[in-house]
């Protein structure tokens, strides 16, 4: 194990990272200012990653799949919101969860039905399918920078939106006391909606960048889901700061789990029991790390109303 391959690894967990946080952030603004569990969320993500194959495939622009997606899946939620999740608001947190289940059900028949049962197969945009030589011994994906070029900018578009903008004091008011905004003069209404699109957005922005290295297939939303609700635990529900650490911690922990521990295991163990052991502990590592955090410091992170 020499340092290139740890230094590979590294950029490999913060990309993943960054992927997650594209999709907790939507998910800890949803929920955390909202106060709205919309397990429909990863359903968003699933959606923007089967858009984007299927245009870039007819289309043979990537750019373009990745912005028809994200529009086509805002749409999506805007049809959502005011069928579903706008009377969900004044609803109690056990109502939302058993309504976007459905959504989660509904959702993976359509694209059943829409595309199929079998896997897509996204392919990667022809200019950045090769290696990039980051160091002499370590070419490195191209489209792998691209993904840590677009998550940093969007971390940084999200950070400056919330907190240095008129809509971001707008959203930060509506989250922090409805009623008095409302006597302000804040359309709270129209500026959660502006949250769900922009969650929806940024759900969809994920799928369609993760779908060429990952398999776009039905379930995929449910299974990242997982680790987003993790990542807004760990980093302080409703925290956007708290979700871009947080999610960096876990893909840096999860990628590294699964490159590390089972060579270090065989070192150590049994061959037989390291195969089994080593797997195991690289899929809980990120759940290890959310009970050290929370035993810690039991609001996470970054708790938005610390």
């Amino acid at each position: 194990m020499d340092s290139i391959f740890v230094f590979e690894q590294l950029l490999n967990g913060l990309g993943y990272g960054l992927m997650l946080f594209l999709l907790a952030a939507g998910l800890t603004l949803v929920f955390g200012i909202m106060d709205t569990m919309n397990l429909a969320h990863g359903s968003l993500y699933m959606a923007g990653a089967y858009i984007a194959a299927r245009v870039h495939e007819a289309s043979g622009s990537f750019a373009a799949a990745v912005l028809v997606a994200v529009a086509a899946t805002v749409l999506v939620a805007f049809v959502l919101e005011v069928l579903i999740v706008k009377k969900l608001y004044a609803r109690d947190h056990l109502a939302q969860v058993i309504a976007t289940f459905g959504v989660i059900l509904i959702a993976d028949d359509a694209v059943k039905a829409i595309w199929g049962p079998s896997p897509l197969m996204a392919s990667m945009p022809a200019a950045l399918a090769g290696p990039v030589q980051l160091l002499p011994e370590l070419p490195y994906p191209a489209y792998r920078l691209v993904l840590l070029a677009v998550g940093l900018l969007v971390a940084i578009g999200l950070y400056v939106l919330v907190n240095h903008t008129r809509v971001g004091m707008l959203v930060r008011a509506g989250a922090s006391n409805r009623r008095m905004a409302e006597f302000m003069g804040v359309r709270v209404g129209r500026v959660f909606s502006f949250v769900f699109a922009l969650g929806a957005a940024l759900a969809a922005l994920a799928g369609a960048l993760m779908g060429p290295i990952s398999a776009v297939q039905i379930g995929m939303g449910e299974a990242i889901l997982i680790p987003a609700l993790v990542v807004i635990v760990i980093g302080g529900i409703g925290s956007v700061r708290g979700a871009f650490i947080a999610a960096l911690l876990v893909g840096l922990v999860d990628t590294a789990g699964r490159a590390f521990l089972p060579p270090l295991l065989r070192a150590l163990l049994p061959p037989a029991l390291a195969a089994d052991l080593g797997p195991a502990l690289a899929g809980i590592a990120m759940y290890l790390l959310m009970a050290a955090v929370l035993i810690l410091k039991p609001a996470g992170l970054f708790p938005a109303r610390a």
